[in-house]
């Protein structure tokens, strides 16, 4: 999707943005509503294009992540700078469906492939980035889908 990374267009169109206190309000709900726990709620950072949840439910700790410019979400058992381990949660995944996309492990860690042709970014993997993108993208080689989607990108 056109802007998924947080980076705007050559054009110098924003990204689009998702409602992060709609997510946070919906995190609380959610995880409480299972008797869990909200342990703490990561707002934007400048070189990250998500937040993050850190959560106790079903006696496991991990994390919830919302892409910044989609609705996107993903599950992760760590999430430390330039890494983190996605996870699946069927559970949660069944209630989140309802309000965003949840993302699999498995889309998540599919491996990107892209290279350089004649000076412009080519990428193999089905999308819709732009040129703009493209160019953090060779920048910072990220190996899977979700460390495009989730990234730590400045």
């Amino acid at each position: 999707m056109n802007g998924v990374t947080g980076f705007s267009d050559e054009k110098g169109n924003p990204a689009p943005t998702v409602d992060g206190k709609q997510f946070k309000k919906i995190c609380f709900a959610l995880v409480t509503e299972n008797g869990g726990e909200v342990l703490s709620f990561g707002e934007l950072k400048v070189a990250t294009n998500f937040y993050k949840v850190n959560v106790k439910i079903f006696d496991v700790y991990f994390y919830i992540l919302l892409n910044s410019s989609y609705s996107f979400i993903a599950f992760a058992s760590s999430v430390e700078y330039g890494s983190i381990r996605f996870v699946d949660n069927q559970h949660l995944a069944r209630m989140f469906s309802s309000f965003s996309c949840v993302l699999s492990s498995m889309e998540l860690n599919e491996t990107v492939v892209f290279k350089k042709v004649r000076g412009k970014v080519i990428l193999s993997n089905d999308n819709e980035l732009n040129d703009a993108e493209l160019h953090e993208l060779f920048y910072w080689k990220p190996r899977r889908v979700g460390d495009v989607i989730f990234n730590f990108w400045d």
